[in-house]
């Protein structure tokens, strides 16, 4: 794809680099066509379908009702609180420990605990993740390949030991902010899903190369088990920052003092330091990055017009995370220059162009 037939939401400012993104007649990416479509969902109704699930669940009187994976984020927090107090079930928390975790992370999962939750800390033996993660970042872009695999691989198979059909995950990150559609009327995945859009054809060219053994608990994907995902997105007229709110309320949620960097937020995905790699690599290969992200997500909630949003986004995402360089180095064994290649080797040069060792776009925002 080169700048010339480069799309660019009329609404947002998703680019069609978006895997599995889709655009209407009118130039609105399927992100934004789901922000219209929500406002004449009948929420009332899907809360009562979840209710319905929900009095089947308690009635099966195991110890543990619902997983429900865990960061101790904005989002897990509020769903989370919702299944205990809402509707009155038994989550067992779960989280998997992330690599680079930062303070603030572990300050936010401590407050988490504190507002009497069941947790379960899962923590893969971090050499071999450590050389998955490497893997996934010099063969595919990916940074943290390991751990994203580990937080829904691992959490599956525990869910499985302990008897616990369904899994309750925050937002459907494909419908709410583009990708693949067919789980918009649609509560329940598998692993044939996970496998297909989370971990795509990288997963067995990744994990092919390792001789897992006991270790195939945290990663790889049982796809004959009858064990389902869910989206609490499904049953909740969805909105980030009300999330953010709700925590800083009912959790003490802390966020960082400053920007996060390569955007203008600083309330989320603060648990660890590889999410800000991982977004500059999603920067390098799509042409957006952090800022994009966030940006778009404020215009289709209406805090920001879009014209804001172009400013935000020129200014901030094509920024390094230099603030974590040294980590980067250090966690994967590798100096600046081989980083740099590395980075060079997943630029989308049809879209960005380097000038001083910095990659920033081809193409402007209108």
């Amino acid at each position: 794809m080169s700048t010339s037939n480069l799309k660019v939401c009329k609404s947002c400012l998703m680019l069609s680099t978006r895997p599995r993104i889709t655009f209407d007649s009118k130039g609105y990416c399927n992100a934004c066509q789901w922000m219209l479509k929500k406002k004449k969902i009948n929420w009332k109704k899907r809360e009562n379908e979840w209710n319905k699930i929900a009095n089947d669940i308690r009635s099966k009187k195991n110890n543990f009702d619902i997983i429900v994976p865990v960061s101790g984020g904005k989002d897990s927090c509020y769903v989370a609180y919702n299944l205990k107090h809402k509707y009155k079930l038994n989550p067992l928390c779960v989280t998997v420990n992330p690599p680079l975790q930062t303070s603030i992370g572990v300050k936010n999962l401590e407050n988490f605990i504190k507002k009497g939750f069941n947790l379960v800390s899962l923590d893969p033996d971090p050499v071999l993740m450590q050389k998955i993660n490497k893997k996934g970042l010099t063969t595919h872009g990916q940074p943290y390949y390991g751990w994203l695999t580990a937080v829904l691989a691992a959490i599956f198979n525990f869910a499985n030991k302990l008897g616990i059909d369904l899994i309750m995950y925050g937002e459907d990150g494909e419908v709410e902010y583009g990708g693949e559609i067919s789980t918009q009327n649609k509560f329940l995945f598998d692993n044939k899903y996970v496998e297909r859009i989370y971990l795509s054809n990288q997963y067995k060219s990744i994990f092919n190369k390792f001789n897992l053994k006991s270790e195939k608990f945290f990663y790889e994907l049982n796809l004959s088990k009858k064990l389902y995902y869910s989206h609490y997105s499904y049953f909740d007229n969805w909105d980030p920052y009300k999330n953010y709110l709700f925590a800083k309320d009912k959790f003490d949620l802390k966020e960082n003092k400053k920007s996060n960097p390569a955007t203008f937020t600083n309330f989320a995905q603060n648990d660890q330091k590889l999410y800000c790699l991982h977004t500059y690599l999603m920067f390098l290969k799509f042409g957006f990055g952090r800022a994009t992200q966030d940006a778009c997500i404020e215009v289709r909630r209406g805090a920001m017009s879009r014209d804001q949003a172009i400013s935000l986004v020129n200014l901030y995402d094509h920024e390094v995370p230099k603030i974590f360089l040294k980590d980067y180095l250090s966690y994967y064994n590798l100096d600046l220059k081989n980083l740099r290649k590395i980075f060079d080797k997943f630029a989308n040069k049809k879209i960005l162009q380097k000038k001083n060792n910095y990659w920033n776009k081809k193409f402007k925002l209108v």
